[in-house]
């Protein structure tokens, strides 16, 4: 049977609602809850609308940095370059894989680099300058650990982290990470962040503090979004 056969046969079968069992990082060790289909594609195409507003559109290119454990988060990100037609490498967030990163980025030239974490650049630090590297980037979205490492070699690094279940995105006006208010409710207490899940989502979550030093901006933003802002520890410095 031909592979196009295979797939539409594919399609006319049942699938279940759930997508992912997913396990995060929590305060009191490993978190736990459950996402469908439906609530992956809402995921998808929030965060698909954030990187519109980076201007992300058809006939980029952009390097993703993920690691595998970190799939359901990767598969809404990848999902949102697919829909706009962005074309994109993929690297290990580790730091052994920093070369693959270094080839990707030397080879596609991307518009966005997206996920940097701080064990990347501390391996391309030993053999490029990272100012040099990434300056001509157009958009940079690093993680928390990463921003400060950038933003200090004039790389305008926006944030762009799990937190939980949930992901963060900063907006273009760098004033803190966006989290989808539709699906998730973050929360703050003794200056570590919280996570639970928001009217639409139909996995429960319970309020699960993630051990996450950090804070909560509530009020709209200048970019025009009444989603909750996060700053991340030593990542608050908006410049």
């Amino acid at each position: 049977m031909a592979r196009a056969d295979t797939l539409a046969r594919a399609r006319t079968l049942d699938r279940p609602d759930l997508a992912y069992l997913v396990r995060f990082p929590a305060a009191d060790g490993a978190g736990e809850t459950e996402l469908t289909w439906a609530e992956l594609a809402r995921d998808t195409d929030w965060v698909a609308a954030r990187l519109r507003e980076h201007g992300l559109t058809a006939g980029q290119r952009a390097l993703l940095t993920m690691s595998g454990f970190e799939g359901f988060w990767g598969h809404a990100a990848i999902g949102a370059l697919r829909s706009l037609k962005v074309t994109y490498g993929i690297a290990e967030a580790m730091g052994w894989d920093h070369r693959r990163t270094s080839v990707f980025h030397r080879e596609l030239r991307p518009h966005a680099v997206i996920g940097l974490s701080a064990e990347t650049l501390e391996g391309l630090s030993g053999a490029a300058d990272l100012g040099e590297l990434f300056r001509p980037t157009a958009v940079v979205l690093a993680r928390p650990a990463a921003v400060p490492m950038l933003r200090a070699v004039g790389v305008p690094a926006c944030l762009f982290s799990p937190l939980g279940p949930a992901l963060a995105l900063e907006c273009p006006e760098r004033a803190g990470a966006h989290v989808n208010a539709a699906e998730w409710r973050i929360g703050e207490r003794d200056g570590e962040l919280s996570v639970a899940a928001g009217e639409q989502r139909a996995s429960p979550l319970a309020e699960t503090p993630l051990g996450v030093a950090g804070r909560v901006v509530a009020g709209r933003c200048a970019c025009g979004s009444d989603d909750p802002r996060v700053l991340f520890g030593e990542a608050d410095q908006l410049s």
